[in-house]
């Protein structure tokens, strides 16, 4: 199925523009998503420390991409510096820099050796410990109250990011079989937006 038969058979199935144009930005149709609910994720990460970006350690030296980073401690601070100029940003404008999925990945690294993958390959992001990863980065602008995984992807784990209204970050790495399944932890429904919740 092309893309446009995809997003004329969401308009078909009576999905709203919104709904087309987020389909239409990811690359897929919302009954391909695995949902993993906001709830879930903030239990798992609740004793999580948070990292600020100078407080890092690159974990291991790591290549990705045909042999960059030249350096993992420039990395390291790279994802310092992209910090500092979204704080600064953001006190500056009041408005965020969209570069959450940058900075989770970086973080992602930085903090647990990821090795990604070269641009735009599908399926997965990189490696950690030869297991293929998908990171998925909640920001704190994040209205939505799930994190969606897409089901087809080719990943064995799945680490999630969250990047908090300090600008520190916590992370865990999940096995791919504790997302399926239909167990107690995981969710395949969507939950209420940020403004219903009590």
């Amino acid at each position: 199925m092309s893309d446009w038969d995809l997003l004329h058979e969401m308009r078909d199935r009576g999905y709203s523009a919104d709904d087309i144009a987020l389909a239409a930005g990811v690359g897929y149709a919302p009954w391909e998503e695995v949902f993993i609910s906001r709830e879930w994720v903030d239990q798992e990460l609740v004793n999580q420390s948070p990292d600020s970006a100078d407080s890092l350690n690159p974990k291991e030296t790591f290549k990705s991409r045909n042999g960059f980073p030249f350096s993992v401690l420039e990395q390291a601070e790279i994802l310092e510096d992209l910090v500092g100029c979204a704080e600064r940003h953001f006190k500056n404008t009041g408005r965020y820099l969209q570069v959450w999925g940058e900075l989770g990945e970086i973080y992602a690294e930085v903090k647990f050796g990821l090795c990604r993958h070269g641009t735009h390959q599908a399926g997965s992001d990189g490696t950690i410990d030869g297991k293929l990863v998908e990171v998925k980065t909640i920001s704190p602008e994040k209205a939505s109250a799930q994190v969606i995984v897409k089901s087809q992807g080719d990943f064995e784990k799945l680490l999630v990011v969250r990047i908090d209204e300090n600008f520190e970050f916590t992370g865990k790495l999940f096995d791919r079989d504790e997302l399926t399944g239909g167990g107690g932890k995981f969710l395949r429904a969507r939950l209420p937006e940020r403004n219903d919740q009590p």
